[in-house]
């Protein structure tokens, strides 16, 4: 392999400005365009000088940042060495001790002078991540914020014994955090990430199940994610171990090992926030397991999210009387019901609760969606059906023209240079996981929902301003109100309303987005034409586009309706609920 920094097709799109369709045709069509020098056949990594050669030679504009020219360095040492050299730079950046060659170091140091340490490093760290998206499993933030929210430690020790990179040690507002890994590589990334933050934490590596780095600790909280499936936990080594309060764990449930770890590890009245896959709440296996922590009054919530279910376990205090239910929920289709739902379970008022007993005389299957508003189900299909149908939109009525209008163009590029549009960009990382400035998220845009993010004061946030067109890469919005940052992977693009219509902008983005070659992550914006109208005739267009908008809308939520509808008719009329009218 070459020791010349690499890039892949999406690191050649992003220098240039083009998507990844665009790199693919030029492979096909130019036979001296750079020839792989690593990588494999489907993900190819080409020599970063012989690529810039090239897009030089054809007269192709390209730009390299400096913070890609950092992590085309980096990865120029190859991939099995990736995450060691992002570990020592972090190092470098937190205690200026460098284990990396000195030119490697100057530019790392040169990046966090140009930002600041913890915006250089979160960078990096997210290009690793993007990197090694497959072999690295990472916490969703919108999850790991509301596991934090849910166990409650503000300014307490929070602890989590499968914390990978620290994703959920960064959420909380916590007075110490400490964490543990089986990769002494991502422990060492969680630690510079967190000392960056100016958070008092302790991460050490090893297996924390035979292992434990904080043996006899009590933390105020505990929050985990921890790795599904894996067969080889300990079992035969750890058959007597003492975290067995609950009962051994079978040797396939390594799941319900990580509980109880968690549970030994929390003060009496602590809570644990833990991840688990959504077949631990009904495997016949770990039923007795199951059926003990509810009976102590550990087990208090099973929440099902999309891909895995949270349970919420608190560890009992003595001589205190245990709950006679449990709060079973299914917030697949909105993770925001799941904080007002335990806070009326904790206030003793939630109507989302399932008997202990009922559960123990059964299989003690925890399934949210077996159990959700079954008590209320003929109520919850006639209010999903209403949703239903109430749920449409009136497509705009367009006129057909035998021949397509002749008139002018001009281009998104053009207009920022005339100054009727400001594109601007969140910084490279953004600060995330506290705060109390809302951010506008990627996932928000696509679903036409209110800022889901928190972030805290930083340098270079922009500020969300009403009739702002925010753009992703699959999705475009007009805002109907500011009062939120931007997040990151987004790119906001600001009009002069005496001039430029917004709708009218937001149409044409989202038409060449939509355009754009199947798989291509990314288009080249600043391409984009657009007819020049006047603003009266720009206003109708615009008119037109947020129909269209509306009618999205309206599609993707009876769509949701749609399924939820189904599958409350199909458990109503097969569980006696519901019959069929006469």
């Amino acid at each position: 392999m070459s020791h010349d920094p690499t890039v892949n097709a999406g690191d050649i799109a992003r220098l240039a400005g083009v998507g990844r369709a665009a790199v693919s045709n030029w492979r096909r069509r130019h036979d001296d365009f750079p020839r792989p020098v690593g990588g494999t056949a489907n993900q190819p990594l080409f020599s970063l000088p012989e690529v810039e050669s090239w897009l030089r030679r054809y007269g192709k504009s390209y730009q390299v940042s400096l913070g890609d020219r950092v992590w085309q360095r980096l990865r120029a040492a190859g991939d099995l060495r990736l995450g060691e050299l992002v570990a020592r730079a972090g190092a470098l950046l937190t205690t200026g001790r460098s284990a990396l060659d000195p030119e490697l170091a100057e530019l790392v140091s040169e990046l966090a002078g140009r930002h600041d340490p913890l915006t250089a490093y979160e960078f990096l760290c997210e290009r690793y991540l993007e990197s090694h998206s497959r072999q690295l499993s990472v916490t969703r933030e919108e999850t790991a914020e509301l596991m934090v929210a849910l166990v409650g430690a503000d300014g307490g020790t929070v602890l989590d014994p499968a914390c990978g990179v620290g994703t959920l040690l960064l959420a909380p507002r916590a007075g110490r955090v400490l964490g543990q890994d089986l990769s002494g590589t991502s422990a060492r990334i969680a630690a510079a990430r967190l000392r960056l933050r100016g958070v008092d934490a302790e991460i050490v590596a090893g297996d924390s199940m035979r292992h434990d780095g904080f043996a006899g600790v009590r933390a105020d909280a505990v929050v985990c994610d921890p790795p599904f499936n894996e067969r080889a936990w300990g079992y035969e080594e750890l058959t007597g171990d003492p975290r067995w309060e609950y009962g051994l764990p079978p040797r396939g449930e390594p799941e319900l090992a990580w509980v109880q770890h968690c549970l030994t590890h929390v003060r009496p009245g602590g809570r644990v926030a833990v991840l688990m896959p959504p077949a631990a709440a009904s495997r016949k296996a770990g039923r007795r397991i199951r059926a003990n922590l509810l009976r102590a009054g550990a087990l208090r919530a099973v929440v099902a999210l999309p891909g895995s279910d949270l349970w919420l376990l608190r560890r009992p205090a003595g001589g205190e009387r245990p709950p006679s239910d449990v709060l079973i929920l299914d917030a697949t289709a909105d993770q925001a019901i799941v904080e007002p739902a335990w806070r009326a379970y904790l206030e003793d008022r939630s109507d989302q609760t399932v008997r202990i007993i009922d559960l123990l005389a059964d299989e003690v299957d925890m399934t949210p969606a077996r159990h959700q508003r079954r008590d209320d189900l003929g109520r919850a299909f006639t209010e999903a059906r209403d949703r239903f149908l109430a749920a449409t939109a009136t497509p705009p009525d367009l006129k057909v023209l035998e021949q397509p209008l002749d008139q002018p163009f001009t281009t998104i590029g053009d207009l920022i240079k005339e100054g009727l549009v400001a594109a601007l960009q969140a910084p490279p990382r953004m600060v995330s996981g506290g705060g109390d400035i809302p951010v506008l998220t990627a996932d928000d845009v696509s679903h036409g929902a209110p800022p889901s993010g928190r972030t805290s004061a930083q340098q270079g946030l922009v500020e969300v301003r009403e009739g702002d067109v925010v753009a992703s890469y699959s999705s475009v919005r007009v805002m109907a109100e500011g009062g939120c940052v931007l997040g990151p992977h987004l790119t906001l693009y600001r009009v002069d309303p005496r001039r430029l219509d917004p709708d009218f902008l937001a149409g044409f983005l989202r038409a060449a987005g939509g355009r754009a070659t199947t798989g291509s992550s990314r288009f080249d914006v600043r391409r984009t034409r657009l007819p020049r109208l006047p603003l009266a005739e720009q206003g109708a267009y615009g008119e037109a586009f947020r129909q269209l908008a509306a009618l999205e809308d309206a599609l993707r939520e009876t769509s949701a309706l749609g399924q939820t509808l189904i599958r409350l008719g199909l458990d109503g009329l097969t569980d006696g609920h519901l019959r069929p009218q006469s």
